[in-house]
Parts: structure tokens; sequence; C-alpha cells
């Protein structure tokens, strides 16, 4: 999960029935996550007599809070879509039937963007969230910096500038 997570792209979960133990931490391993009305979340894993084996102790804390996390982990408990976007877990929860259209919609508004920038972006978070403030403002200044340098900047800015809503943005 690792892997995914620290992927230069941006990865979408979807989630649209049960994401219980590693489902769950494989969908908190993704940047953003969408979920049905009828999805549900958990970590029931001390309730088989383990821990949760695959990032649920680290990543849940850090996307809910400490004290939901320690609430979740600690007694297994099941929760619904609703709650899981109450406390952070989801971005959004949607009908069943609309879920893969609004994640492509979601999608596709992140490619709209210049792509240079995402992926920058994207690396500042992941990597800023494990560290201090002073570091992570390091790693943005680095990115700032390499994506001055890019044409995708200047189409930017140019069509800002220029009062443009179309970009032309080439991953350059």
């Amino acid at each position: 999960f690792l892997k995914l997570e620290n992927m230069s792209k941006p990865v979408i979960a979807a989630v649209n029935g049960f994401a219980l133990g590693g489902g769950c931490e494989l969908a908190m391993s993704c940047d953003i996550r969408l979920a049905s009305e009828k999805a549900k979340f958990g970590q029931p894993e001390v309730g088989l007599g383990i821990t949760p084996g695959f990032g649920g102790t680290q990543r849940l804390p850090r996307i809910v809070g400490i004290g939901r996390a320690m609430e979740l982990i600690l007694t297994a408990k099941t929760i619904s879509a609703a709650e899981a976007k109450e406390i952070g877990l989801v971005n959004e929860v949607y009908a069943p039937e609309e879920l893969m259209d609004k994640a492509l919609e979601l999608a596709n508004a992140i490619c709209a963007n210049a792509q240079i920038a995402v992926q920058e972006s994207k690396r500042c978070i992941r990597k800023g969230m494990q560290t201090d403030i002073y570091t992570g403002s390091a790693f943005e200044a680095e990115a700032f910096g390499v994506c001055c340098g890019t044409e995708d900047k200047d189409e930017g800015m140019g069509a800002f500038l220029e009062k443009r809503k179309e970009k032309h943005f080439k991953g350059k």
C-alpha cells in the first residue's frame, strides 16, 4: 500500500460495498476516497485477535485524528458511509449508481490541471505529513521552483493574465 500511496499520480478510491480491515487500509492508501451510500468502513482486526496489518494504525489517525482512530480500531466498530464522511474518512458520499460517474468527474477535473504541479503537490502533501512544518515547507519551496521552470506554468499564468478559461497543458 505504500507503493500505491507514493505513486506520482493521484489515486481515487470509489468504495461501493464493504471496506473492512485490508479493504479499508487499501482505501486509506488512496489520495481521495469516495463512497456510495451502501459502503461500510472499519478495522475489525482486534475482534479477531490481531492488529491492523497494512497501515491502519498509521493512516487512520492521520486521516481522522487519534481519538476517532482509537475508537474505531479498539472497538472494531463498522461505520456507515455517512459517518465516514462526517469524520473525514471519505470526501463524498453518492448514490450507488452515481459513484463511478462522480469518481470519473473528479479524475477529469484533476487531469485538466498541469500534471507536473499536480504530482509535485501530491508529493509535498504526502512527504510533508510525515515531517515537521519546516521540512514540509522546504519540500513545498522546492516543488514551487520545479513548477516555475515548466512550460505549463507559462501556459497557466498566461491564461490567467489573458482571462482565458481554456488552458493547453502539455506536461512540460
